[in-house]
């Protein structure tokens, strides 16, 4: 049970949709797709703490220097949703190559989506990584 009332279920599975088809896409590279799905002051604070601007994150991913081999949803995307915006959390299957480094894990995604001019967007995404 997702704790999403009967009202929200098709704004949630939207949401659930657009948050797979941006993660494909941050995996194969498509930028066309995923710069849109990333509002202009998108922040990502990965599991080691700072902040990286949307410039920053989406130009690593596209010139390679960030390169996901893996992203994906390893649990249910819960979704809690509001007048103008949302919010999505799961665990995340992750590797990602950064250079010579390879960081794989499991971690816990967090992603506040907002919808504006009639399009949602991801404003800020927060990567945390799983103790076992």
């Amino acid at each position: 049970m997702s704790g999403d009332s009967p009202a929200e279920l098709p704004l949630a599975d939207l949401l659930r949709e657009t948050e797979r088809m941006r993660l494909r896409a941050l995996v194969v590279g498509d930028m066309e797709l995923v710069r849109p799905l990333h509002a202009e002051d998108y922040e990502l604070i990965p599991p080691g703490g700072g902040t990286i601007s949307k410039e920053e994150y989406l130009g690593g991913v596209a010139s390679g220097a960030l390169n996901y081999v893996v992203f994906e949803p390893a649990s249910e995307i819960r979704v809690r949703t509001y007048e103008r915006a949302a919010v999505l959390r799961y665990q995340a299957r992750i590797e990602v190559h950064a250079g010579d480094a390879v960081d794989s894990d499991l971690f816990w995604h967090t992603d506040i989506y907002e919808n504006r001019n009639g399009k949602w967007q991801v404003v800020w995404s927060q990567a945390t990584r799983i103790s076992q």
